[in-house]
């Protein structure tokens, strides 16, 4: 099991790896996050719902995603609550104080689960969520010592080095443990270090002094993992920089499924403008392209506050092109409304009046993967429907799918959109549609291809700094 000293250490991608690097030695290995909080997730074949990099780490394993890889699923919808999802399925909503008492009824589950994948896997890579130096949360913990103390498996503790203080990371989360806690620890990882890694014996041996735990090693920083699909949103970072496309997404506060726009940014014509709040989103994109949401009465309020619905609708009366994937698709319609309070306080709302279309967030969500034809350009798309939600369209369809028709054009072909997630990673359709903006010639990005060998990549990375044999010895040993 990868525990982190806090988030975004890197768990997420060194489990990825780590899956390839076992994979490639022919072992039959499988991913497995007991709990996760993410926006960004995936559809399963049996239309379970899992982190996004649960899906990602299964494509390391060679394996289809399984609801199981990530049992506990929670997708906040406000500061203080979030969706849960149980072994694919959704439970309802819970507040944070109402969540920290459902955890002891969520184990069972977890063990289930856990114990599935170990029916088809000669090796588990497990993900801890947040930090075990969270002791304060300890007493239910069902997503780092609490599940690892009662499965029995051990657990390498990653420090981030770029972000300073890596020493105190590791030796404060050793300090902070009780006994029981502390035996499961096999060994520790220092990650992203930048730099000659010879400078850092000194601070090795003051960790292996101060806990008494093993190396692994220490992780230079891996240049290509902005090209590996991420699930927190602290991963949307710097704009890209291209010479032609030029592109434009407002980040709203409950952005989900943003790995859409991943196989955007790989086209090195492409500038992919991250457009953050207070900021005008820019008069001169040739595509403004609203993202998937987790709560899109309260984004679409949001997009007002910043004016963003005004520049919107001045781009399109100058001819401008726009484009809604979901929750995006659904703001762009002529109204919206939430009577049972599904994502957030019951309501209605106009929508930006672009698309006609009306969505009424009602019934069972939404969870198929699906495939089939974009009919402007009669390219073949493929993905996942992953929403709550009715529309009634009154326009022509951007899609024809297998699950039906899907979207739609406004009558001056200017604006569209759909409920398909996933659809740019068809680099057929991905071209046509960029073509359709700009009149360009098709690269040779073929975006499936660089996802397997950036997992490639990264394995042979770890594979040369890290104690991998050792890892595996540890996790064998059990």
């Amino acid at each position: 099991m990868l525990q982190g000293t806090g988030s975004n250490v890197g768990k997420s991608l060194l489990a990825a790896g780590l899956c390839r690097a076992a994979q490639r030695r022919g072992i039959a290995v499988r991913p497995f996050k007991p709990q996760n909080m993410s926006n960004n997730a995936a559809v399963t074949a049996d239309g379970g719902e899992i982190g996004r990099a649960q899906a990602l780490q299964a494509r390391a394993c060679g394996v289809v995603p399984s609801r199981y890889m990530n049992p506990v699923l929670l997708k906040p919808q406000s500061d203080i609550g979030a969706q849960l999802v149980v072994c694919g399925e959704v439970r309802g909503n819970a507040g944070a104080a109402d969540y920290q008492a459902l955890k002891p009824s969520l184990l069972d589950a977890v063990l289930e689960s856990f114990a599935r994948l170990g029916d088809e896997a000669e090796l588990i890579v497990v993900e801890g969520a947040g930090s075990p130096a969270e002791v304060n949360l300890r007493a239910n913990d069902i997503a780092n010592m609490g599940f690892a103390t009662t499965a029995g498996v051990p657990v390498v503790l990653i420090g981030d080095i770029d972000r300073g203080g890596v020493i105190a990371q590791l030796v404060g989360t050793w300090e902070l443990l009780d006994a029981t806690d502390r035996a499961c620890l096999a060994g520790t990882i220092v990650n992203r270090f930048r730099g000659d890694i010879r400078l850092f014996d000194g601070g090795l041996a003051m960790i292996a002094e101060r806990t008494g735990l093993e190396s692994f090693g220490v992780l230079p920083h891996f240049a290509h993992a902005a090209r590996l699909p991420a699930e927190d949103a602290v991963a949307l970072g710097p704009s890209t920089t291209g010479c032609g496309i030029r592109i434009a997404a407002p980040v709203l506060p409950h952005i989900a499924n943003f790995d859409d726009l991943d196989p955007l940014r790989a086209e090195p014509d492409v500038t992919l403008e991250l457009v953050h709040t207070g900021t005008p989103l820019p008069g001169a994109a040739d595509l403004i392209l609203l993202p998937g949401s987790k709560a899109v009465l309260s984004d679409l309020a949001t997009l007002r506050r910043e004016g963003w619905d005004i520049d919107i609708l001045a781009h399109h009366r100058r001819g401008g092109a726009v484009l809604g994937i979901c929750g995006g698709y659904q703001m762009l319609g002529k109204r919206l409304a939430d009577p049972n309070g599904i994502e957030g306080e019951p309501g209605e709302t106009a929508g930006l009046g672009l698309l006609a279309i009306e969505t009424t967030l009602a019934g069972a969500k939404t969870l198929i993967q699906t495939q089939g034809t974009d009919l402007a350009s009669g390219e073949a798309v493929r993905g996942y429907h992953m929403h709550v939600g009715v529309s009634s369209v009154d326009a022509a369809p951007m899609l024809q799918l297998d699950a039906g028709p899907d979207g739609a054009v406004s009558a001056d072909g200017c604006v569209r959109g759909c409920y398909l997630h996933g659809l740019f990673a068809d680099d057929g359709f991905r071209h046509a549609f960029l073509d359709s903006l700009k009149r360009r010639e098709a690269s040779s990005v073929a975006y499936e291809a660089v996802i397997d060998e950036t997992l490639d990549a990264l394995a042979a990375h770890m594979e040369g700094h890290l104690a991998v044999d050792r890892l595996l010895e540890v996790a064998c040993a059990t």
